[in-house]
């Protein structure tokens, strides 16, 4: 018998991260994916992180500043992906309710052991105006 797991979405439960961010996580050995819920004005700080993600937004936008400086300015909308490379400083804003799904490779340590402060204690986009 193999190792293979099935998953559906709908009866997977919610983890609550903030009060404008969801998320549900699938996990593999060498890959995460992940249903993303964010709130309009739901600001993800600048981070960067060892792990490859793309991101492929579902419904609503996202806008993606890039770089150290953020000079970099991407909105990705509905039916768009973005692909990050290790190790680039990035931020999201939500611009209107959104679902996006994420894959990291490898998988996020700190998402799985809820070492992920720089998410849970975030500002919303009307705080930082």
């Amino acid at each position: 018998m193999s190792n293979v797991t099935f998953y559906r979405w709908e009866d997977m439960a919610r983890e609550r991260v903030s009060d404008r961010l969801d998320r549900r996580l699938i996990t593999g050995e060498r890959l995460m994916l992940a249903h993303v819920y964010l709130k309009k004005g739901c600001v993800v700080p600048r981070h960067h992180h060892e792990n490859e993600q793309i991101t492929y937004v579902l419904e609503g936008a996202l806008r993606f500043r890039l770089g150290e400086d953020e000079s970099e300015e991407i909105i990705v909308r509905a039916g768009e992906v973005l692909h990050i490379p290790p190790n680039v400083p990035h931020m999201a804003e939500a611009l209107e309710d959104t679902l996006d799904v994420d894959l990291f490779s490898p998988p996020r340590r700190d998402w799985l052991d809820g070492t992920d402060a720089y998410l849970r204690d975030a500002p919303d986009a009307a705080s930082n105006a």
